[in-house]
């Protein structure tokens, strides 16, 4: 398992009632798939995993296995406060037919090194999938360091790593650990074909969700050097990307999505696009449209 390029922290769409809207959910993964984007995460913090019921989360799996039919990697979000409990949910996405799992570090609880050391390893030895980590300190209170992903990466069952640290130094630390067991890819959309060129395998994003298209075109130029034509996606996407920050993810992208016709609205705690910025999210889908059209050519998944 090598995991690279483009591959996309799917949102999950619900209906104007607050249910899961799966006749959406059939069509943003098509959507992906036809876009081709290399790899999907279902049910990860994009996908609001924390507001679903064990039957929504099956569901969802289920159909996005079924679905892609082993063309792409399957990544599910497992990571829980408790090792146990990951452990646990780890088991039901294997035995829904995952390919991965993605493990962020456990959040509010503030585990030491030590404590992400114990905690992954358990994970892994369990072996029903192999595990991803997932680092992504202002969401989970805690930060895994460069020499705990160190010791970890040997083992057989990791992967490799979803870094969201932006800065240069840490995505650099990274690198050094890459090998063909152990995947090194960016999990901050800004900043990610910088990594890549400087040679990350790819990016988890959460704005491929609405340019997919244009990400699968960006990693392609970004992990064959071709700088120039990073640079030209790069400029285009910044309004994009500057749009997605305006508010807590998932909550500007899922705006993007419901104009697009893949659901409505969010489950609390969190609420609604802000009414300052709907002029903004339809300058966004104006940007969007035009990009998709000129990125959109075809390419092998």
């Amino acid at each position: 398992m090598h995991l690279s390029g483009s591959i996309t922290a799917l949102a999950t769409p619900f209906t104007a009632s607050g249910e899961v809207d799966l006749d959406a959910w059939h069509r943003l993964l098509r959507q992906q798939l036809d876009a081709g984007t290399q790899g999907i995460v279902v049910a990860g913090s994009t996908g609001e995993a924390a507001t679903l019921y064990d039957s929504e989360y099956d569901g969802l799996l289920r159909i996005a296995v079924a679905l892609v039919g082993g063309r792409i990697p399957v990544l599910a979000g497992t990571g829980q406060s408790s090792t146990s409990k990951t452990i646990e949910q780890g088991r039901r996405a294997a035995a829904l037919g995952a390919d991965v799992a993605l493990v962020v570090t456990p959040p509010y609880v503030r585990p030491t090194q030590d404590g992400l050391l114990a905690h992954y390893r358990a994970i892994a030895d369990d072996g029903a999938l192999p595990v991803l980590l997932y680092n992504v300190p202002p969401r989970t209170g805690c930060d895994m360091l460069p020499d705990t992903v160190a010791s970890l990466a040997p083992h057989p069952r990791i992967v490799g790593i979803k870094e969201a640290v932006s800065e240069p130094d840490r995505m650099l630390s990274l690198l050094a650990l890459r090998d063909a067991g152990f995947s090194v890819l960016s999990g901050d959309d800004p900043t990610a074909s910088r990594a890549m060129l400087a040679g990350a395998d790819g990016v988890i994003s959460v704005v491929s969700n609405v340019v997919p298209g244009t990400f699968r075109r960006l990693c392609d130029a970004a992990r064959a050097g071709r700088q120039d034509d990073v640079h030209a996606v790069e400029a285009r996407l910044a309004a994009i990307n500057d749009f997605i920050a305006v508010a807590p993810n998932p909550i500007p992208v899922k705006a993007l999505l419901s104009r697009l016709g893949l659901g409505q609205g969010l489950r609390l705690p969190l609420t609604g696009l802000d009414t300052a910025h709907v002029a903004a999210a339809d300058a966004t889908m104006a940007a969007i449209v035009a990009l998709e059209h000129d990125c959109r050519a075809p390419v092998a998944a």
